[in-house]
């Protein structure tokens, strides 16, 4: 299933796809349906949602996912906790994680089965 979403471009606090601008975190699944990032999974465990906790990780994947792509904020402050990272790599999903206006680009040229997280402040 292809993810028919694009994204169009970001600033600071919000992201734009398919038209729709939003001002909060995103999560873009499989399918393309858009949803509130769930910070609280990685802010109960680090007190930031700068980094992607074990429990965010498993809320973000999805089987069949061979990509994800993370907009780590517009100054690059996201990055995903070592657990999260060995969690990912047992399930055989390259993770890209860039600023976002750069992660936004990857996300449009990547062809195959992906998960967008894009985190819009710093």
């Amino acid at each position: 299933m292809m993810s028919a979403s694009r994204v169009e471009k970001t600033t600071f606090g919000s992201i734009t796809v398919d038209g729709e601008t939003f001002e909060h975190d995103i999560l873009i699944r499989l399918s393309g349906k858009i949803k509130k990032r769930k910070k609280k999974l990685s802010k109960k465990v680090y007190g930031t949602s700068h980094t992607i906790s074990l429990d965010e990780a498993k809320y973000i994947f999805q089987e069949g996912c061979q990509t994800l792509i993370v907009g780590t904020g517009q100054h690059d402050q996201v990055h995903l906790s070592s657990e999260a990272v060995r969690y990912f790599e047992k399930r055989g999903v390259d993770c890209f994680l860039q600023p976002t206006p750069e992660a936004i680009e990857t996300f449009n040229q990547t062809a195959e089965p992906k998960i967008g997280l894009f985190h819009v402040t710093c």
